[in-house]
């Protein structure tokens, strides 16, 4: 008598490979996904990054630049010639709070001042961008969101 034999896999086996594959599913997508916390931290950190170069630009070359928000954007103002700086924001439009132009130089010590990002949509918590004067600019989280 020949024996039979049963070809496919056990409910086990399935149930297993099911769950591998939707264990790296949500690996990748929590991977890939871009929060908006996470677009206002890289937007605030990049600019913290422009105003200290257009500062050093205006210690360098002992002329007044100064930064002013935009409604789309945001433009330096008194860079030398052939000096090119970004003019928008990465992706997402931000709002700045106060709207008013920050004075980045020619003198090493400039007035302390604080700079409040935050994503139109409240999808997460705004952050400032604070100096001493004396400082480079840096990133601070808001706690409790908006001031």
């Amino acid at each position: 008598m020949a024996q039979l034999k049963h070809a496919g896999f056990t409910l086990l086996e399935l149930l297993v490979v099911i769950s591998i594959m939707a264990l790296a599913t949500a690996g990748v997508s929590l991977a890939i996904r871009d929060n908006g916390g996470q677009q206002l931290e890289r937007e605030a950190e990049r600019l913290a990054t422009l105003l200290e170069s257009a500062r050093a630009q205006a210690r360098a070359n002992g002329t007044l630049v100064v930064w002013r928000p935009m409604p789309q954007g945001f433009r330096f103002e008194g860079l030398p010639p052939g000096v090119k700086m970004p003019m928008q924001w990465l992706q997402t439009p931000v709002t700045v709070q106060p709207s008013t132009p920050v004075v980045l130089g020619p003198e090493p010590l400039i007035p302390r001042q604080t700079i409040t990002l935050s994503l139109p949509d409240n999808s997460s918590p705004a952050l400032q961008l604070v100096t001493d004067g004396l400082r480079p600019f840096k990133v601070q989280s808001l706690q409790g969101g908006r001031p």
